[in-house]
């Protein structure tokens, strides 16, 4: 964006060629250099103005550069100067005096003393109810985006995103009829287009069939969880996890009840075990494993349905990547499908398919359940911004969510397909896996890899970033030489050569007995 005003303007000066060279260079130092790959430049020069006038640095009748000056100096369309000037005189920020100029036309806002802590005060440690802080946490660069070989999961490569199909929907959700329906506060209901979109197309490829009054939308999957967390688990309610598992689900787990069991996992998934017969509630990843990717063959769940039914166990399905569909053959049905006495409660959401700053997920659970997470969620936030659910209920139904599956599905068997023809060769020590569809490879290097060590290694020295595999166990001592590596956020052309430097960073073993086996 354009760098913010550096110095209290006074009026524009006419008193010969010294002052004219100063004030140019003052009006430079107030816009700096245009980011052309940032927002529209017209945003860029409202937003510095705005912030002249709102911090005191610009003052009533400063005239501002003419249209021609400042696109001259700035080198830049003089329609995009006239374009931000009108914004603000419409607005009443800035005022255009014929024959004189532009200038500004409010007082800028009285500013209060800042108010200084006083030494000491609460001890907050004391005040906590508890320390969410002092679980361990996934950790990933806020600025991961500036990483030349970003393996990292769950983030998207903006090439992929559809800019101009999710415009459009915007601009349709954004129509004054539009608005009357969900501008309006929903208190605990949801956008009902974007239920009835759920219904007809999301859900039945996942062969789930809901009514509108067993859905309810949440910001994001991971609000999903914390809600049914809140609801179905008390302090001494008995849980199972996954281990290795979703580090989140765990911490939110250990946070609410003390009585908490890690399961089994093998190369299908969860095991139907004595464990998990002694739990009420499981949270469980069956279309893919989080972390190992692992897909659970139709038997198995048939298996943990029926030990479900028998032992009165509730399993939360978090179905993360439903939609990622794109190495072909016959989908398993998802266990909520298969479920016929409604003891699943499913978890879905649009983050890993489209966008995870979109923040948009849902339940589908009995009515009875539905119902309660209504006023739980209500007690907590009312609604999802409804602008944003007609917005998706609109990208859907024009057929555009379709469509970004298919192309993105594409783009994304091309980047495994590579990276499974490259890991013989470039990580020959290490055993891997990575299930049908799954947007991600999990890595188990040879016992004594420190791998984040070698993460750490690796994104200082040369911006790759993976993720260790350790946060996702019980014991994250014991599992250090485990790591994932994703591949929705990386451009197809970096992956070969941030392969070959990750590869360069990893211990040589004697005695190689494999070349990349597969879990």
């Amino acid at each position: 964006m354009l760098a913010p005003v550096l110095l209290l303007m006074t009026r524009h000066s006419h008193d010969g060629a010294a002052n004219d060279v100063d004030d140019e260079l003052r009006w430079k130092r107030i816009f700096g250099e245009p980011d052309r790959t940032g927002a529209h430049l017209h945003v860029q020069l409202r937003r510095a103005i705005v912030h002249a006038v709102e911090t005191n640095q610009l003052g009533v009748d400063v005239r501002l550069p003419s249209s021609r000056q400042l696109a001259s100096l700035l080198g830049i369309g003089r329609n995009t100067v006239n374009a931000a000037y009108q914004q603000l005189v419409d607005e009443g920020l800035l005022v255009a005096r014929e024959r004189c100029g532009i200038f500004v036309a409010v007082s800028p806002p009285s500013r209060k003393p800042r108010l200084v802590p006083k030494a000491g005060g609460a001890d907050w440690s004391a005040r906590f109810a508890m320390r969410p802080s002092a679980q361990p946490q996934i950790v990933k660069p806020r600025d991961w985006l500036s990483y030349p070989y970003p393996f990292l999961f769950g983030q998207f490569d903006p090439a992929l995103f559809p800019s101009n199909n999710w415009r459009e929907s915007v601009r349709a959700a954004s129509h004054v009829r539009q608005i009357n329906g969900w501008a309006g506060d929903l208190i605990d209901e949801d956008d009902a287009d974007l239920v009835d979109q759920l219904r007809q197309h999301v859900l039945p490829r996942r062969g789930v069939i809901a009514s509108a009054d067993e859905i309810i939308v949440t910001i994001g999957s991971q609000q999903a969880l914390s809600m049914l967390v809140q609801l179905l688990v008390g302090r001494d309610t008995p849980v199972g996890v996954e281990n290795p598992g979703y580090t989140d689900v765990r911490n939110m787990v250990r946070l609410t009840t003390q009585d908490v069991v890690n399961l089994t996992v093998d190369a299908h998934g969860v095991v139907p075990d004595s464990r998990l017969a002694g739990r009420k509630v499981a949270f469980l990843t069956v279309g893919h494993q989080c972390p190992t990717t692992a897909v659970m063959p139709l038997a198995r769940r048939r298996d943990l349905l029926a030990m479900a039914e028998r032992h009165d166990i509730l399993i939360v399905e978090d179905d993360y990547e439903a939609d990622m569909d794109f190495d072909g053959g016959q989908a398993i049905p998802c266990l909520k499908s298969l479920d016929p006495s409604g003891r699943v409660i499913y978890v879905g959401s649009f983050s890993k398919a489209l966008a995870p700053g979109l923040r948009v997920g849902y339940i589908v659970a009995p009515a009875p359940v539905v119902a309660e997470l209504r006023v739980l969620r209500r007690l907590m936030l009312r609604h999802p911004p409804s602008n944003n659910q007609r917005s998706l209920a609109t990208f859907i139904a024009l057929g555009h969510y379709r469509h970004h599956l298919k192309r993105c599905g594409e783009v994304l068997k091309t980047r495994a397909d590579l990276i499974e023809s490259l890991l013989p060769a470039l990580l020959p020590d290490c055993h891997w896996r990575r299930d049908p569809s799954a947007t991600s490879f999990w890595i188990e290097a040879p016992p004594g890899t420190d791998m984040r060590a070698i993460a750490e290694q690796a994104r200082v020295e040369h911006g790759v970033l993976l993720e260790p595999g350790d946060i996702f166990f019980n014991r994250p001592e014991e599992a250090r030489r485990f790591f994932r590596l994703g591949f929705t956020a990386i451009a197809t052309h970096r992956i070969e050569t941030g392969l070959r430097l990750l590869a360069g960073l990893m211990p040589a073993h004697a005695g190689r007995v494999s070349r990349g086996r597969k879990l």
